[in-house]
């Protein structure tokens, strides 16, 4: 029998999760024709086609997704007994891969993720600030917070939850002075607003009550945006009322700069997630960060307990 070369098992996985040799070669940095030939001896070694490939198409065969199955339980073994050795070391260390929304890295997690670096020098943090969805495992990003406010499609990655979190609306003092205190949703009819987003370009505030009524108003927003900092900076100017995550505005709320608009309403609840591809074979870096976000996170900005 041939010897095995772990190599092979390796790039085949790559190529298989980033679906075609091309994009493999550039995740791995080296040359695709050197990929090529791993995953040609592998085949060649195994009597088998694993991969249809022409210079149109990519598809792996029913025996290639057999074969990757195994492989990539390999692959994270070894990972796994890497890992199981640095957890005996006195210091973190590696690259951990950390996607999220730009409000989140804004006001969630940044005084989080600095603490653990200083607690961790030797960790390398790359962190993708993105409002879309990514890929985790074509992307090479090992865990992804995302908010939600329906429960998340069934897959393969692992779905954990850090924090519930209200959304509440907020205005100036000035602004409020001006065009007077909201006392019921109908006088939101009369007043601008800020929309979360840049489409549509027209908006609603869904409101919820103590009681459980619900109502929606709409609005035209002056001023539409994918970022919540300018959102909220746009409502302490003045500009209008704004929906945003409740954490985000606390320090606005202490210095005076924002007041809440109708404390007995909640403009939506929505959660955050954190995903990840697999439980096995994280290094002890990736799973120390993870733990700090399960564990502290939603002290920080989740709702108070009922």
């Amino acid at each position: 029998m041939a010897m095995i070369d772990l190599n092979d098992y390796f790039y085949f996985v790559h190529v298989v999760e980033k679906r075609g040799f091309s994009p493999a070669a550039r995740a791995l940095d080296m040359p695709k024709s050197r990929l090529s030939r791993h995953v040609s001896q592998l085949e060649e070694r195994l009597d088998t086609r694993l991969i249809q490939r022409t210079s149109r198409q990519f598809e792996v065969t029913e025996a290639g997704r057999l074969f990757y199955q195994h492989a990539r339980a390999l692959i994270e073994d070894m990972e796994a007994a890497e890992a199981a050795i640095q957890t005996r070391k006195a210091s973190l260390s590696g690259r951990v891969a950390l996607s999220c929304s730009v409000g989140v890295a804004q006001f969630a997690i940044k005084d989080l993720v600095l603490e653990f670096l200083t607690k961790h020098p030797k960790v390398n943090l790359v962190q993708q600030v993105t409002n879309e969805s990514i890929d985790l495992v074509s992307s090479g990003i090992d865990m992804a917070i995302r908010g939600h406010l329906e429960a998340l499609p069934d897959s393969s990655l692992i779905q954990r939850h850090l924090a519930h979190v209200s959304w509440h609306l907020f205005a100036s003092p000035d602004y409020l002075a001006r065009t007077g205190m909201p006392g019921s949703p109908d006088d939101l009819l009369k007043r601008q607003g800020l929309k979360l987003g840049w489409q549509p370009l027209t908006g609603h505030w869904r409101l919820e009550n103590t009681d459980g009524l619900t109502t929606t108003v709409p609005f035209s927003p002056q001023l539409c945006s994918d970022d919540m900092s300018t959102l909220k900076q746009a409502a302490a100017k003045g500009l209008g009322i704004v929906s945003l995550p409740a954490y985000t505005c606390r320090d606005a709320l202490d210095d005076g700069s924002l007041q809440r608009v109708l404390p007995g309403w909640i403009a939506g609840k929505t959660q955050l997630s954190l995903l990840t591809p697999s439980r096995r074979g994280q290094s002890p870096a990736v799973r120390a960060l993870a733990d700090d976000l399960l564990n502290h996170l939603h002290a920080r900005i989740g709702d108070p307990p009922a």
